[in-house]
């Protein structure tokens, strides 16, 4: 089969700092289909990732580049930033036989605030939305429609904004499942997710105060994560990827509390798989091949465990 693997980062070089995380998830994908024998494609700006065959884009034409190419191939996978997803997904869909996420699971997933409602309505465990703070609580505050932890911030106070949504801090560990969402889901790893707070002094909402904000920021995974809890957490994501009706690789970020708070849903390929390729003897693209096109296996294989760092990614994935 020829398949389209496009990734937002490497394709436009529109923020050079998501690179290395962008062809880590790039070359493992592109790496798994290929020793499966397909033919793959992938657009970039500028990064060769050393598996499969690239194709010229930039931020200007990368639209155009899917459009073009998922014409000619037999299915395709998009990652990219939640709020593109929906639009290029439709895109991949219009064109070829899409491995990932329907744009309307997509949208869903993207809008944080529609999301959280969603999961708290079907009684899945989440962070508590919050219209004004209370004295002595902390509270998450992030974009609406944002990337992973992008403009993520811990903090007491907080003024109401349009595009900001704020939640109750849950105090936990940092954890996500990755899984391949279909017909039937087939969870394959729990990762510890090493989150860094940092504090750092910013204006404040209309008021323009000034006020100490901690930042959270993703800086790698380790997988798989053993943990008693292990049931529980794979029951919540599934649970949390079948209500939003998610499909092909998705991750889930909880929080273990009392009980497992979904924070997040990704409806696209994670940083995580860049190390459950290194402990999972099942190759993802047969994973994804067979989720769309029928027999799926009830569980996977894993061996050993992989650590890995943000900075270690811009060391293997440094830019050319």
């Amino acid at each position: 089969m020829k398949i389209l693997i496009a990734e937002f980062a490497v394709g436009t070089d529109v923020e050079k700092s998501l690179i290395p995380e962008g062809a880590a998830m790039l070359k493992t994908l592109a790496e798994s289909f290929t020793r499966l024998g397909h033919e793959v494609y992938y657009p970039t700006a500028s990064t060769r990732i050393c598996a499969g065959t690239s194709l010229e884009s930039t931020a200007e034409n990368f639209r155009q580049v899917i459009e073009k190419k998922a014409g000619e191939c037999d299915a395709g996978l998009l990652i990219a930033p939640d709020e593109m997803l929906p639009e290029l997904n439709r895109l991949l869909e219009e064109n070829t036989a899409n491995l990932g996420c329907s744009p309307e699971s997509s949208a869903c997933c993207a809008d944080k605030l529609r999301c959280t409602e969603i999961l708290l309505n079907a009684g899945i465990g989440a962070p508590e939305l919050a219209a004004e703070p209370e004295e002595g609580r902390e509270y998450v505050i992030k974009p609406r429609f944002g990337c992973a932890a992008e403009e993520t911030y811990l903090v007491r106070e907080f003024e109401p904004a349009e595009g900001v949504i704020a939640s109750e801090y849950i105090e936990g560990i940092h954890l996500s499942v990755s899984l391949v969402a279909g017909e039937k889901t087939l969870p394959l790893t729990v990762n510890r997710q090493f989150i860094e707070f940092g504090t750092q002094k910013c204006a404040a909402g209309e008021s323009g105060k000034e006020e100490a904000r901690s930042g959270i920021k993703y800086n790698g995974s380790l997988t798989p994560y053993e943990t008693p809890r292990k049931t529980e957490l794979i029951e919540t994501a599934v649970s949390a990827a079948r209500c939003l009706k998610c499909s092909g690789y998705v991750g889930v970020d909880i929080v273990l509390a009392d009980r497992p708070y979904v924070v997040d849903v990704n409806p696209r390929p994670t940083a995580s798989l860049f190390g459950i390729s290194r402990v999972m003897k099942e190759e993802i693209g047969d994973l994804l091949l067979r989720n769309k096109f029928g027999g799926l296996p009830d569980s996977v294989y894993i061996e050993g465990e992989y650590r890995f760092s943000k900075d270690i990614l811009g060391e293997i994935f440094g830019q050319n």
